[in-house]
């Protein structure tokens, strides 16, 4: 499997082996960035990193699994219960006067949030080579016709992503 290195930004504790090992040199302590093009997948900055803070990610993602349309209604109607529920502990958030009470509601707020960008992964829309994210993009070609930097940022974001799925599939 080809890949490439990533390195996560909050495992990353500076330690910068990864500059040591990197036979090319795609590294850089700069601006804590992995060069894609320099990279050619050999693992070892990703295996001499001490923090874990270096994965490597295949360069083709895998096709997106299929679901029965009951599972995505389901699904759909599942997020959309975390959304509301995400709002009403933003509202808590907002109307609580108590430390502990405020904590609870933020908590509330990053799980629910969780749970529903978990939900929508299952749905294939956060992942960017799927029909979903395809269909997604498009469809707010449509509904913002005027706007030119929705017009201009999501036609580069369909040019610059593969998409495993055409319309057709």
């Amino acid at each position: 499997m080809k890949a490439y290195a990533v390195r996560n930004l909050r495992l990353c504790t500076k330690d910068c082996l990864c500059l040591y090992v990197c036979p090319v040199g795609a590294t850089d302590t700069e601006d804590s960035i992995i060069d894609r093009k320099k990279c050619i997948g050999c693992e070892q900055c990703a295996k001499a990193c001490p923090s874990g803070a270096i994965t490597m990610m295949p360069l083709e993602l895998p096709v997106q699994q299929s679901h029965l349309p009951a599972v995505m209604d389901a699904c759909k109607q599942l997020e959309t219960h975390k959304c509301y529920q995400e709002n009403m502990a933003r509202y808590l958030l907002m109307k609580s006067s108590s430390f502990n009470q405020k904590r609870l509601a933020q908590a509330l707020m990053l799980s629910n949030r969780l749970m529903a960008e978990d939900i929508n992964r299952e749905r294939g829309y956060m992942l960017p080579q799927s029909r979903m994210t395809q269909q997604y993009l498009e469809g707010l070609l449509d509904l913002y016709p005027d706007d030119e930097v929705v017009q201009t940022h999501v036609k580069a974001l369909l040019q610059s992503l593969s998409f495993h799925e055409t319309k057709e599939s």
